[in-house]
């Protein structure tokens, strides 16, 4: 038998499979000679195994584990001077090879491992920084369009195992613009682009077909999934964000996101006819929630953290937004109360609009809700919940509570974009131009992190001494990079090589 954790008293706990039993049975031969047997059929997510009725004495050595997740290079390396951050990292890398297996299963243990497409678009720019991705998303992309129902709504999971029912959930049925623009930014390939056009297309047209005005406030939607909740919450503590309110600007965020594969692709028809939707649908966010103060009707992190991703504010109202956000986290206490949908863009916004020291405070809380509570709990993979294993050891909610699920792994992005500080740009992606930025924060002293691009590998490696920022880079070949040190602001641009900065820190 297989289980992902102990309880407490250190017994097997297998609770949180739900009905699956993750059990294999094996009859020996009895012939006495040594026997091998590892299962063809299936395969198990867990930490710890417990075998029954062995005859003889059974050894730890005796026993192989053997990670099995698609074929994917390991291209990404990110380690700093903190090492929570580091196990977090791990924790990440290995929620990733745990669930990249053909699909992108939320969950390797219980009677699920379905291809939920939320987690799967919430987390597509940090798999490409960890694993070469390409294959494995361009061909799951391709099952999208399989699944995706005729009138243009996309499945909660693909394959689809579910009804025509479930689906059309916003920041779930985007993945259909999000993944392939975000691989496109990735690895430089239009070809993705140009197989998936159609797709995107007719799901930013299936949300038109039910908006209302320009207003998307229908539907079944899980909204900001598993977001912040005290158990008893007498004080409105609660972080909920209005599924409509979300609804919107992930409307917005696809047809965007449609526009730029437009763009690429040369479909100037299509650009303009969704530019000026685009402009409507902004319109319409603004006039249905926020005041003419600059407040959002749900008072909440995620409700600023999309408002302010996806420039759904008018330009003179942003400032006062992103402050809103950045009180609103230090109002619990320099905690996150985001779910899957606001967490991947959190600290993001946050550095974007000036904030990079707050980013930095969530980052390293190690109380709940943080990335590093379940570290300090022993953690070895990402959790579904901020709490899978409560502060006093018990267990959140047995039928939903997977300890290897990668969602909230998102993070990962931001770690290699601002901490390492490697970025691609878009209008010249596949790292054709890079932006090494990196932002130290959070009492680091130094960091690395490297990807191999398809034109090579770039690696950013800094280290603070003496008041000193000492920045060492590697840029591939065929590839132009702009170097940003902090604080000093001092600029470079570079072709390939190897660089040496430094600048007062």
């Amino acid at each position: 038998s297989h289980a992902e954790v102990l309880d407490k008293a250190g017994n097997f706990y297998t609770t949180n499979l739900r009905s699956a039993k993750q059990q294999n049975n094996y009859i020996l031969k009895g012939t006495g000679a040594e026997e091998v047997f590892e299962p063809h059929f299936t395969f198990q997510g867990f930490r710890y195994v417990k075998i029954e009725g062995y005859p003889g004495e059974l050894k730890p050595e005796s026993l192989t584990a053997v990670a099995v997740y698609s074929d994917m290079d390991a291209t990404g390396m990110f380690t700093t001077s903190n090492p929570l951050l580091n196990q977090l990292q791990h924790n990440i890398q290995w929620g990733q090879k745990g669930n990249f297996v053909d699909v992108p299963t939320d969950c390797p243990q219980r009677d699920e491992r379905l291809g939920w497409t939320g987690d799967a678009q919430a987390f597509a720019t940090t798999a490409a920084f960890n694993m070469d991705v390409a294959g494995f998303f361009t061909k799951w992309m391709k099952d999208v369009s399989a699944d995706q129902l005729p009138n243009g709504s996309v499945p909660y999971v693909i394959p689809n195992v579910l009804t025509e029912r479930d689906a059309g959930s916003a920041g779930w049925a985007d993945v259909a613009t999000i993944i392939p623009w975000d691989m496109y930014v990735a690895y430089g390939d239009k070809g993705i682009l140009e197989a998936q056009y159609e797709s995107m297309k007719k799901w930013v047209d299936y949300i038109s077909s039910v908006a209302k005005d320009n207003v998307w406030n229908s539907g079944s939607h899980f909204g900001d999934w598993l977001f912040y909740r005290p158990d008893d919450d007498n004080d409105g503590r609660a972080a909920v964000t209005d599924k409509y309110m979300i609804a919107q600007t992930f409307y917005a965020h696809s047809t965007q996101l449609l526009i730029n594969a437009a763009d690429v692709l040369g479909k100037t028809d299509d650009s303009e006819k969704y530019k000026t939707l685009l402009q409507k649908i902004k319109a319409a966010y603004v006039k249905e929630n926020m005041t003419e103060s600059g407040k959002l009707t749900s008072n909440t992190q995620t409700a600023y953290v999309l408002a302010l991703q996806f420039d759904m504010l008018p330009e003179n109202m942003r400032k006062q937004a992103a402050e809103r956000l950045a009180a609103n986290v230090k109002d619990y206490g320099n905690h996150l109360t985001t779910g899957f949908l606001g967490t991947p863009y959190l600290c993001h916004v946050l550095s974007r609009f000036g904030y990079r020291d707050v980013a930095y405070s969530l980052l390293m809380q190690e109380r709940y809700p943080s990335w590093l509570y379940p570290v300090k709990m022993g953690a070895t993979t990402i959790w579904e919940r901020w709490d899978g294993i409560k502060q006093d050891g018990s267990f959140q909610t047995a039928d939903m509570n997977s300890f290897n699920h990668y969602a909230y792994g998102a993070i990962g992005d931001w770690m290699y974009k601002n901490i390492a500080g490697i970025n691609p740009v878009a209008s010249k992606p596949g790292y054709k131009e890079i932006l090494i930025a990196p932002e130290p924060g959070g009492n680091l002293t130094s960091a690395s992190g490297s990807l191999e691009t398809v034109y090579g590998k770039v690696s950013s490696s800094w280290i603070i001494e003496n008041g000193i920022f000492k920045l060492d880079v590697v840029i591939p070949a065929n590839t132009t990079a702009t170097i940003l040190l902090p604080k000093s602001g001092k600029k470079s641009e570079t072709g390939s090589g190897s660089y040496h900065f430094e600048s007062e820190y």
